[in-house]
């Protein structure tokens, strides 16, 4: 067990950096969603929705790659510096390709004079890719807090600004006389999202600038074409990776039926940025997932020659399963307190909510079986499963879209991430033998599924959701305890 308190305790540095840190920027929802309207909401949910398949394009697998040949004697000295210098070059090949590019690019993707945005996403993107890897090599050296102070100045600047930005100098330059101000600052921009977000990456830059410096250089290309070998596999299933995740907001572009007599790119950004909005609220185990990622990775990976490893790996999923479903629980049974956090022109989104949390908890699901094929050397199983997931989402988006909007959409998430788990499961059965226990874990996704039914159903008084919660935690408790008992 003290093992598994280990990464406990490190998932909750993590999960503070990150909890605090996406709550923060959650706060920000209820600015943007009261600031500006459904669809100019719209362009920062499309938008960004492109950066989560460009960042795994220009980290190519190599963060997993510095995991896994860091645990080799041979390797280790110049496993950073020789990623580190291919992250360089491919994050500023990018930059000038875009930039080059950059008229084209933004009329393609339906934002033609507004060339800016695609620009300043281009340069987040760079530097978030490049400092991918010093962020996974503070966390392969326990550096925790570390790893937490940088994160946390890159939000304090990115809230700071758009707060600055948004709300304090529009007041300022309405409430006074100053026409510099007035022309520059008078009404709440989207361009300012994005400039506080370049501001909060060069700042993430800088800081880690001096432990990059510090570093013994040396380039080994066999060293990268081995770790490359290993790493694009995972490449391709970020990719098909990437599809599942965002793909529902970008097609919404695609395959929505527009009303007789709508503005088209109008009513396009409002659904997205409906959806977007709602989706911020499942968000909260998306929060957990990543806090979770960040600890567990380096964890397997440090663990993976440890004779009850594979226990260890299984006991940690009923866990993860465990406590997901009492986030999901919270959220759904309060979820009357929870939709005050977006503006109320967003809430008729609020019934898609249950099915995005759900769909998080799968992804999370996902994350922990996808360790038998990394640990294996079996990358690209990888690219199957996520492939296979891709497929079911293009699918569902395509064919229900048009009749049900983003409903379907929401819908196409959880089925990708349901068949994903599934698959990857029997491959592991198959090829690793990870003994996790479906049995327990089934219960508990059909007790908590049951609780949110009666609930939906009779409408639980206040301190009767409570103790639905609570009894749901006695029993997990319950049951594990009962599980360890029986292995001792």
């Amino acid at each position: 067990m003290g093992l598994i308190q280990k990464l406990v305790g490190q998932t909750a540095i993590y999960g503070m950096t990150t909890i605090v840190g996406r709550f923060l920027n959650f706060l920000l929802v209820p600015l943007y969603t009261r600031y500006f309207n459904q669809a100019e909401y719209g362009v920062v949910t499309e938008l960004y929705s492109y950066t989560v398949f460009l960042m795994i394009l220009l980290t190519y697998g190599l963060e997993t790659g510095f995991f896994r040949f860091s645990q080799n004697a041979d390797d280790k000295p110049s496993v950073f510096s020789t990623i580190l210098t291919s992250l360089g070059t491919s994050s500023t090949l990018f930059l000038l390709l875009v930039a080059v590019l950059l008229t084209p690019i933004s009329g393609a993707i339906g934002y033609a004079g507004h060339e800016n945005y695609i620009l300043m996403m281009a340069v987040i993107i760079a530097i978030d890719a490049f400092t991918s890897v010093p962020f996974a090599k503070l966390r392969l050296e326990d550096r925790a807090f570390t790893f937490a102070a940088v994160k946390f100045a890159n939000i304090g600047v990115n809230i700071g600004l758009n707060i600055l930005l948004i709300v304090v100098l529009p007041h300022i330059a309405r409430s006074g006389n100053n026409a510099w101000l007035l022309a520059h600052f008078g009404e709440p921009k989207i361009a300012y999202i994005f400039i506080s977000n370049v501001a909060a990456s060069v700042i993430t830059l800088l800081l880690l600038l001096p432990g990059m410096l510090k570093t013994k250089y040396r380039f080994d290309f066999p060293l990268l074409k081995r770790i490359l070998v290993y790493s694009l596999p995972l490449l391709v299933a970020g990719l098909a990776g990437s599809v599942n995740e965002v793909y529902d907001r970008i097609s919404l572009r695609y395959f929505l039926t527009i009303p007789e007599g709508a503005n088209a790119q109008e009513y396009i950004l409002s659904q997205v940025g409906i959806y977007g909005a709602s989706y911020k609220l499942a968000m909260i185990i998306a929060i957990f997932n990543q806090a979770f990622r960040f600890a567990a990775e380096p964890f397997f990976f440090s663990r993976m020659h440890a004779g009850d490893a594979r226990h260890m790996y299984a006991r940690i999923m009923n866990y993860f399963v465990a406590f997901t479903l009492v986030l999901f629980l919270v959220i759904t049974l309060f979820l009357d307190f929870f939709k005050h956090f977006i503006g109320s022109n967003f809430h008729e989104g609020l019934q898609i909510v249950p099915i995005l949390l759900m769909a998080n908890i799968f992804l999370g699901v996902v994350f922990n079986l996808s360790i038998w094929f990394k640990l294996s050397n079996r990358t690209s199983f990888g690219v199957w499963i996520t492939g296979a997931g891709a497929i079911i989402t293009l699918a569902i988006n395509m064919a229900f879209v048009p009749h049900y909007g983003y409903v379907a959409s929401a819908w196409a998430t959880l089925a990708c991430y349901v068949l994903m788990s599934v698959l990857s499961y029997i491959l592991c059965q198959k090829y690793y033998g990870i003994p996790y226990r479906v049995a327990t874990i089934a219960g508990y996704f059909t007790l908590g599924t049951a609780i949110y039914a009666a609930h939906e159903l009779f409408h639980f008084p206040i301190v009767l959701r409570i103790i639905a919660i609570l009894a749901f935690i006695a029993a997990v408790v319950l049951v594990e305890k009962k599980s360890l008992r029986a292995t001792h």
